[in-house]
């Protein structure tokens, strides 16, 4: 399994990252993104303390952490400004909370994810087809999200992305010990929005080129 957005404590996840960590590889995991909620108020602080664990990997055996940042109802004047403040701190990825049917989220959020730059656009609810063709332009990820509330739009998202040729990404949003799936959970949720196991794991080799690039990125 990987999985790109989860949440711990740093923001209103129920556990410390380490504990997270451990749990997701007892879980199955081979690489975890934790990617804390931001806005204005504590992106410094959040990314201080996240970068903490790039510099502790040798100790975390058998799975890899990326430490990363979601950007969080921030007003949609404001996220390419943040998504370039998130990068020039050193945090790893970016994933902006789209505009999810669970939520309020600012109508535009989605486009304004995807043409500033965003690594992933997590939960876009009901996205235009324009914003897709928008996304697969710009190598953006679409998640397919095994959260509840916003995994009702992931057939109209998997649809969409198929039809247009868009990377797709599976996460959990994981807030708490048991919002952490297994593959065969997570191939399950898949199937379940009418993608196939194929589609899954294509998914998670998507996932692991968005790994290699930042790693890669950062030698």
């Amino acid at each position: 399994m990987i999985d790109l957005h989860t949440h711990s404590i740093l923001s209103d996840g129920d556990l410390l990252p380490s504990e997270l960590v451990r749990r997701a590889k007892v879980k199955g995991y081979r690489i975890i993104g934790i990617s804390d909620h931001v806005d204005a108020t504590n992106i410094e602080d959040v990314i201080r303390s996240i970068l903490k664990l790039s510099e502790k990997m040798e100790y975390y055996e058998d799975i890899t952490i990326l430490p990363g940042v979601e950007l969080t109802h921030v007003p949609k004047r404001l996220i390419r400004e943040m998504i370039t403040l998130a990068r020039r701190l050193g945090i790893f990825y970016v994933v902006v909370h789209g505009e999810t049917i669970a939520e309020p989220v600012e109508e535009g959020t989605n486009r304004e994810a995807i043409e500033g730059g965003a690594d992933i656009l997590a939960h876009p609810g009901i996205i235009v087809e324009e914003d897709v063709v928008r996304a697969k332009a710009k190598n953006v990820l679409l998640e397919i999200s095994g959260r509840q509330g916003h995994s009702l739009a992931n057939g109209h998202v998997g649809n969409l992305a198929k039809k247009v040729g868009a990377k797709l990404i599976f996460d959990t949003d994981a807030h708490s010990p048991s919002d952490l799936v297994s593959e065969e959970q997570a191939r399950k949720i898949a199937l379940g929005a009418g993608l196939s196991a194929d589609d899954f794991y294509m998914m998670q080799r998507n996932a692991l080129e968005l790994v290699k690039r930042v790693i890669e990125g950062r030698k």
